[in-house]
């Protein structure tokens, strides 16, 4: 693999860098699957590369050489080589992708104080245009790589000044008649942390649960149109 140009399609990559001994190497990578190889995820090398080429400069198409490949990394096969560049390097993303991301996980934060937390003078949930709109009012900044309920914490306090938000937890014993559990039992798991369970000798489902206020009223009109309204619950 000679240092030299090779052609190179005018368009924003997503890269992975790592620079050793002074010398700069890049791999055009999918930035999705590089992310979840970094992370430790079973990724074919293949599809996280974009090329099988090693540059020295990808955005202006300069391969590195097989001589410079060996003498660093002791092996000039790229899928290797990509390896450790990923690895042990930085991976650039694009204004684009950036955006992308951050976006995504805005929204999910956004889902995430809709479903679990409240307006505790009202007991429901905040609608999610206001929470858009409290978000922006505070300037909420977003970190694209933190898991979203990692950041829930720092939000909330930024929020509270302009927004009352509660995110009490309920703790609830519910029982669930025998024909309805296949059903309810994955529906409650969706809605809330399950403390316990007991299967009754009639078949029957008992649970205890822990729920936000404000998705108990949501999970008790799902469950009541589920049971036709045959299921028995007490606040503990």
């Amino acid at each position: 693999m000679s240092h030299r140009n090779i052609d190179h399609e005018k368009i924003h990559l997503n890269l992975a860098r790592l620079t050793r001994n002074g010398n700069h190497f890049e791999i055009a990578v999918d930035p999705d699957l590089a992310l979840g190889f970094k992370n430790g995820q079973d990724v074919s090398m293949n599809e996280v590369m974009k090329s099988e080429h090693i540059f020295s400069d990808a955005k202006k198409g300069l391969l590195a050489s097989e001589e410079q490949l060996q003498g660093i990394f002791e092996t000039s096969d790229p899928l290797e080589v990509a390896k450790i560049i990923i690895t042990k390097g930085e991976i650039q993303l694009t204004s684009e992708y950036r955006n992308k991301l951050i976006e995504d996980k805005r929204k999910q934060i956004v889902s995430i104080i809709h479903k679990n937390a409240c307006n505790p003078s009202t007991g429901l949930p905040h609608p999610i245009t206001r929470i858009e709109s409290a978000m922006e009012e505070a300037k909420i900044h977003i970190d694209e790589h933190k898991p979203a309920k990692a950041q829930l914490d720092d939000i909330l306090k930024k929020l509270r000044p302009i927004i009352p938000i509660s995110m009490e937890l309920k703790k609830i014993e519910l029982t669930v008649p025998s024909e309805y559990t296949g059903k309810a039992y994955s529906l409650i798991q969706g809605f809330s942390k399950m403390n316990s369970e007991k299967w009754n000798s009639d078949g029957s489902l008992t649970v205890v649960i822990e729920v936000t206020a404000a998705i108990q009223q949501e999970l008790f009109d799902k469950l009541n149109s589920m049971t036709h309204g045959n299921i028995e619950s007490k606040n503990l």
